[in-house]
């Protein structure tokens, strides 16, 4: 489903051309430019909401949405991507997704670990920090909440 040009899709609505761009995007920003090695297919897709933009068949912003495990009133999120930074595609991506979190998941939070590079662009959105540091993947990240 489309909506304000943001696609919302479970996994089993994916075309097998959105998958593959979402993995191919993935794997550009965490593989290939952020130098991360781990498995990024980890079976959380087949339960995850998506929402991505796409311009000309390619992904070009993107997250992933879950219930969280431990709170039924939040939703996580992670996987937030943009192939180009700077041009405010990660702020649009995040604000068109608050609401449909809201509605998809009668959410009452949305929680994300932030890479410490973006705890600033998350703050700017409004999220605000609840943890202490700690190592994903060998990067640095705080856990953040956005009460919706």
């Amino acid at each position: 489903m489309k909506r304000n040009n943001l696609n919302v899709k479970k996994f089993f609505e994916l075309s097998s051309e959105e998958v593959y761009e979402i993995l191919r995007a993935r794997a550009q920003i965490f593989i290939v430019e952020q130098g991360m090695n781990c498995l990024d297919p980890d079976g959380d897709d087949y339960n995850a909401l998506h929402m991505f933009f796409k311009e000309e068949g390619r992904v070009t912003a993107y997250l992933r949405a879950l219930r969280d495990k431990d709170d039924e009133s939040a939703v996580k999120i992670g996987r937030v991507l943009t192939l180009t930074h700077g041009i405010g595609l990660g702020r649009k991506l995040i604000e068109s997704a608050i609401p449909e979190l809201k509605k998809c998941f009668s959410a009452k939070k949305v929680i994300l670990h932030s890479q410490k590079t973006a705890i600033g662009f998350y703050k700017k959105l409004g999220f605000i920090p609840t943890s202490e540091e700690f190592f994903e993947e060998g990067i640095a990240h705080i856990s953040m909440e956005l009460k919706i």
